[in-house]
């Protein structure tokens, strides 16, 4: 089995977590501003141009779980209610930070929740269209975004200028070719880093709120896997079976999934969803003389399971499996996540189409399913090995 014990230099990413609330403090005492963000569908390069802080603010835990039920019916998605819970229950101190929260219709459940926060935050919702075949879609993303202009031009007494506006997103296309270059190296036979490894580089470096310092970070991180990788210290095991995973979010389940996958003989070599490769698929185009109306295209292109019909998740997983060799699916659906629960139908027949072995998981943050969620996944990769 692959060698799963963490480097000095990826505790340093877990510490950048950690420290995160501190360095928030920080900023509010030199004056700076801080937007909370739940989604990918946020333009960061609007923030970045106005020289706004930037955390996200999705919910992890079952314990702030339980306590937004005073509030928030059951039967409702664990992200949904953790995230709200975390804030009511001030066990977030990036929400308590935060000088504005923007919100994003992406479902109908984090639509009414943000209602319920805006008692205790400042918050603007962006209203994103649902169907991005439409004709007057990219009209309607192109004003959201110039309304948030307005907005925080307003609220905080900023300048946004077309010069930031290009500053900002030749770097952030910058940052994510630098991204796909991590997820290039699971590319590799074998993959030079672990699924959970690469995960948690990413989810850490939400909490780091100087991006130059980030970017140099990151790129000293794959210089250095790369360079130990070419001297012959592979940590997988090259007959490990590779995964892709699908699906919602992953950060409140990540132990019991990815840790579970590459314990019994598997990789995680690529993560669909919008903490992984989808959201960075895509750059913006800078060559364009309307930098706002690019980057409303460039969000509009991502292939979430709230579009109907969604065309362009459809056509990334096949690519995805080809890319990155693929040996098998698995679909992770956070319980009452209705978009992507409606969605697996359509998932299981694109991957059997393929003749590529698939399995769907509906999970909560809760340990309650853990012993059976190992069963399956267990079973489904000792089915891989034949």
């Amino acid at each position: 089995m692959h060698d799963l014990n963490l480097s000095n230099q990826f505790e340093e990413y877990l510490e950048t977590k950690r420290n995160g609330v501190l360095k928030a403090r920080e900023v509010k005492e030199k004056g700076g501003i801080i937007a909370g963000t739940f989604c990918s569908f946020v333009p960061v390069e609007i923030l970045d141009a106005a020289g706004i802080h930037i955390v996200n603010l999705c919910g992890t835990s079952n314990e702030t779980t339980i306590s937004s039920e005073a509030d928030l019916p059951k039967n409702l998605c664990p992200l949904i209610k953790s995230s709200y819970g975390a804030a009511i229950s001030d066990k977030c101190g990036y929400t308590y930070f935060s000088d504005i929260v923007i919100g994003e219709t992406t479902c109908d459940g984090k639509k009414k929740m943000y209602e319920l926060l805006s008692e205790l935050k400042d918050i603007h919702i962006m209203q994103l269209p649902q169907g991005a075949d439409r004709s007057y879609s990219p009209l309607m993303w192109e004003k959201e975004i110039r309304l948030l202009i307005k907005i925080l031009k307003e609220k905080f007494d900023i300048e946004i200028t077309e010069e930031k506006l290009k500053e900002a997103t030749s770097f952030r296309n910058k940052f994510r070719s630098l991204y796909g270059e991590l997820f290039e190296l699971s590319k590799l036979e074998p993959p030079a880093i672990t699924g959970f490894n690469a995960y948690k580089i990413l989810e850490g470096y939400r909490f780091n709120f100087d991006l130059n310092e980030e970017y140099t970070q990151l790129e000293e991180l794959i210089h250095k896997i790369r360079k130990e990788y070419n001297g012959d210290k592979r940590p997988i095991d090259n007959k490990a079976k590779r995964i892709l995973i699908t699906g919602c979010p992953l950060s409140g389940v990540l132990d019991k999934i990815v840790n579970t996958i590459e314990n019994n003989g598997g990789v995680v070599v690529c993560f669909e969803n919008c903490g992984g490769i989808k959201p960075i698929r895509n750059n913006v185009d800078e060559s364009t003389g309307d930098i706002v109306k690019a980057i409303a295209d460039r969000y509009l292109d991502i292939g979430c399971s709230i579009m109907s019909p969604n065309h362009k998740r459809m056509e990334l997983l096949p690519e995805l499996i080809e890319e990155f060799k693929v040996d098998g699916v698995i679909e992770v659906v956070l319980q009452t996540c209705h978009p992507y629960s409606v969605e697996t139908r359509a998932v299981k027949k694109l991957i059997s189409d393929i003749t590529t072995p698939y399995m769907a998981i509906e999970t909560d943050y809760s340990d309650s399913n853990i012993g059976q969620i190992k069963t399956r996944i267990t079973a489904f990769m000792e089915m891989l090995q034949y």
